[in-house]
């Protein structure tokens, strides 16, 4: 029997449109972004339960990202900070996270995909 097991939720390509960035025009004319999750938590009492009260919620993980990507920012990195900060204080069993916010085709003057700051944190 295993004392403590390590499971992963993920969210991919969640797609926000949004007004961050430190240029005038990419405030007031926004610019599509994604952002993917990946939370690692002990899962395995809801896999026995069924329950949702024993697992890590996506919908409010989704909600979260919403939410804060709503928030506008300069930097993407201040951005991912506060997403991993709300995710650690509202759901408390997930132990690890790693989040990307990715802005699609920026303003940069070049054909670049998309620029994706990457922050993991663990309690």
């Amino acid at each position: 029997m295993y004392l403590y097991q390590m499971h992963k939720i993920l969210l991919e390509n969640v797609r926000v449109f949004t007004n961050h960035g430190c240029l005038d025009e990419e405030k007031a004319i926004g610019s599509d972004y994604r952002v993917d999750l990946e939370v690692k938590a002990d899962l395995s009492k809801s896999a026995q339960t069924d329950d949702l009260k024993d697992t890590v919620d996506y919908v409010s993980l989704n909600r979260i990202i919403v939410e804060e990507m709503a928030v506008r920012s300069k930097l993407l990195e201040q951005v991912a900070q506060r997403i991993l900060d709300r995710i650690f204080k509202e759901e408390l069993l997930v132990t690890e996270a790693t989040v990307k916010v990715a802005k699609i085709n920026p303003p940069i003057g070049g054909d670049v995909a998309s620029v994706v700051i990457e922050m993991s944190q663990a309690r």
